[in-house]
């Protein structure tokens, strides 16, 4: 019988959120500093082996979902291979992936091939000049990307809007209409205070819940649901097949239901988003240790997940920025 991961709170734990990079080719002024430099080193990350071997074990531990994160993890060389070797384990039912796409239309095949069946994609914007202001980047080349994510059969695909007022707020219609016309799933995410750059964001705040209301004065909104084990509430635009979420950490927070962990490329993990409890793995697994020995300690770990997060009481706990703990 495979065992299950229950925490404190009895929380069954079984979601990872694996980290294969802590580089980005974009700059999100609310994710990363601009000019930001220090990186782990490549030494210093897991390599395909160690984390196939941590993935194995949590799968062993009845994890069920994982998703590729970064920074950007297309930016981490080969990953179509790391994909397929993960989705070849036992346990592992659900291999997903969280992209800015700059780089998708180059690799979106080889990773549908390798067994990558749902993809969420940043996009705060869709005007260009806008794009640019808030990324560095270059709108096209993410345009291009959804295009071939269609094409390769990845489904859903779900756009990750981070709504700031004074920034993108003007824009939430727009966004609900590209998604309609492109069959594509909207999730409007609030800012939060994780670094320096998120703490700043915060200045654009703006509740998800006024969103919505916005939004029932031009829609119909009816209840509706999406497969995945993330923490968004949706609503289906009436008439039409478009699922909007909401997450929402601030101002209507999911802790009592948290399902997931993240693994950092350095093989760190971390227990919760918001708090600065975590559990190293990487100096285990080069200490030689054996695969029982790594479930006992991931089971270790999952017995220190904190109850919630704090950031709307202590915003200044976590100084780590979110690229730094994976998406």
């Amino acid at each position: 019988m495979t065992r299950q991961l229950i925490d404190r709170y009895d929380r069954r734990i079984e979601y990872v959120r694996l980290s294969v990079t802590d580089r980005c080719d974009l700059r999100c002024h609310y994710c990363m500093p601009t000019g930001f430099r220090n990186f782990e080193e490549p030494e210093d990350w897991l390599s395909f082996t160690e984390i196939e071997r941590v993935i194995r074990a949590f799968g062993a531990l009845g994890t069920r979902r994982v998703r590729l994160t970064g920074g950007e993890p297309l930016v981490r060389h080969n990953l179509p291979a790391l994909a397929g070797r993960l989705a070849a384990l036992p346990g592992i039912e659900d291999l997903s992936l969280s992209t800015n796409a700059t780089r998708l239309a180059k690799h979106a095949v080889d990773l549908r091939q390798a067994g990558i069946t749902r993809i969420n994609v940043s996009l705060d914007t869709l005007r260009p000049d806008r794009f640019r202001a808030i990324t560095q980047g270059k709108l096209e080349k993410v345009l291009d990307g959804l295009q071939a994510a269609r094409q390769a059969g990845f489904a859903p695909i779900k756009i990750n809007m981070v709504v700031m007022r004074g920034i993108n707020d003007d824009e939430v219609n727009d966004m609900v209409e590209f998604c309609i016309r492109h069959g594509f799933t909207l999730r409007f995410i609030e800012t939060m205070p994780i670094g320096e750059t998120g703490r700043a964001a915060t200045n654009h705040y703006i509740n998800l819940q006024n969103i919505k209301a916005r939004l029932a004065q031009d829609y119909d909104l009816i209840p509706g649901m999406v497969t995945g084990g993330g923490p968004a509430r949706y609503v289906q635009v009436a008439g039409t097949d478009l699922r909007i979420g909401f997450i929402t950490p601030l101002s209507q927070h999911f802790c009592d239901t948290c399902n997931r962990v993240r693994l950092s490329v350095e093989g760190t993990l971390h227990l919760c988003l918001g708090q600065n409890d975590k559990y190293e793995l990487r100096p285990l697994l080069r200490a030689g240790i054996s695969d029982e020995e790594l479930k006992q300690h991931i089971i270790r770990a999952i017995e220190q997940k904190p109850e919630r997060h704090e950031f709307n009481d202590k915003p200044a706990t976590v100084v780590r920025f979110m690229s730094m703990t994976g998406g």
